[in-house]
């Protein structure tokens, strides 16, 4: 199964315990070494593009979960691909969005789409979008007059990424969630954040209190909406995932 998430890591846990044999794919050390506390998780390090992993899968697996992060549409495509072609069954499980009532969030289907909104809102901006595509607001024309504050793993690679594209210490906080409301409330406040720039990532990922602390300062939050992909399969529980697999006679 691909799990590079906290969710996805319980899955893999979930699913040992109910007598599965589960190897879980991460692409960074920092999922790795978390993976490893569980001794009955088997690990895959290596990054796979859809042709490496059909061969990967073809004759070792019986099922594929992706369990990856709702904005990862080239690792679920592929996946998809990898299982039509290998001829094993795929399902997806997928975190529940964050559900938006509020006005004074705007919705948005692109990075880029969210750097210009977020400049037509305001100067300071504080983005927690992770650090995967941080660049696209660096490069942003829309962005170039304002100020940006990032919110990222505090991770020696992660830092290194951001130190390249010459955001200073002051533009970083280096932090782990999950965050709490009154976390978010103090750290938007002490940087003077005008506009929060985030993802649907549901409450795992901690759109939920995000959005409860910009409501309590009344700050516009720019939500990047999460990829448009067909799954074949599709998950909402543990459960859900666990009766799939017993449904295509995967022995336990």
């Amino acid at each position: 199964m691909t799990a590079g998430t906290e969710d996805g890591r319980k899955l893999a846990e979930f699913l040992t315990m109910h007598g599965h044999n589960v190897t879980a794919s991460v692409v960074s050390d920092y999922g790795k070494k978390i993976l490893q506390q569980y001794d009955r998780i088997k690990i895959n390090d290596k990054s796979l593009n859809a042709d490496e992993l059909t061969a990967y899968l073809r004759g070792n697996f019986d099922i594929l979960v992706d369990a990856t992060h709702p904005y990862a549409v080239n690792v679920s495509q592929n996946a998809i691909d990898a299982c039509r072609r290998a001829e094993i069954p795929y399902i997806r499980f997928e975190r529940e969005e964050v559900e938006i009532d509020d006005e004074n969030i705007f919705r948005v289907d692109s990075y880029e789409s969210a750097a210009i909104k977020a400049a037509e809102l305001g100067k300071n901006i504080f983005i927690t979008t992770g650090s995967r595509n941080l660049k696209k607001f660096i490069d942003s024309p829309a962005l170039k007059d304002c100020n940006l504050t990032v919110r990222i793993l505090p991770t020696a690679e992660v830092l290194r990424e951001c130190e390249s594209y010459g955001l200073t210490p002051k533009q970083i906080i280096a932090m782990q969630g999950s965050f709490t409301t009154e976390m978010n409330v103090e750290t938007f406040k002490h940087c003077r954040a005008e506009v929060i720039i985030t993802k649907n990532s549901g409450k795992v990922g901690g759109a939920d209190t995000k959005i409860a602390a910009a409501k309590i300062l009344n700050l516009p939050v720019v939500m990047i909406d999460r990829p448009k992909i067909f799954y074949p399969n599709v998950a909402k529980t543990f459960d859900e995932v666990l009766n799939f697999i017993k449904s295509k006679g995967v022995a336990e």
